[in-house]
């Protein structure tokens, strides 16, 4: 009679841990309401304590109905906390924050956010990575972005 009881018990403990989060980082950076400015650079450091582990980069971008446009453009460079100027990896990235009528992709109603696979599979070979974002997107002050974020999940 407590089979049914005990199984389901198990299913339920299964299921947490399956949606347990492997985030290793998570930080999120304001950007001024004036608008995120065409030099402005959103420095964020993460700490690697498992170098031999593979990691999904990715970005999460929160915005407002005032953000003019469908897409996104972001230069990201990445390096070892220890290098200062050297980058181990340079990018320039587009994503969507808009389908081709104009909806809203991502979760939220009045903020909205949407998370941006970086990277994929990344071994992290030195103990602090440091990722710089700026915006690419041709404006002195781009209107409508209120934060930028990093998550850095193990695999």
């Amino acid at each position: 009679m407590n089979t049914p009881k005990h199984i389901l018990l198990l299913l339920a403990v299964l299921g947490m841990c399956a949606c347990s989060n492997k985030a290793i980082y998570y930080e999120y950076q304001s950007v001024p309401m004036d608008g995120w400015g065409a030099d402005s650079v959103l420095t964020f450091t993460v700490p690697v304590t498992d170098k031999a582990a593979t990691y999904d980069i990715l970005l999460h971008v929160r915005h407002t109905d005032a953000y003019s446009y469908q897409n996104m453009w972001l230069f990201v460079s990445e390096s070892p906390a220890t290098m200062q100027q050297a980058a181990v990896h340079t990018d320039t990235i587009e994503f969507y924050l808009a389908d081709d009528r104009g909806q809203w992709l991502g979760n939220g109603h009045s903020t909205r956010e949407m998370p941006v696979l970086y990277r994929e599979g990344v071994v992290l070979k030195d103990s602090v990575y440091t990722l710089r974002i700026q915006q690419g997107m041709r404006e002195e002050a781009l209107k409508g972005v209120s934060d930028i974020g990093v998550e850095v999940v193990r695999e």
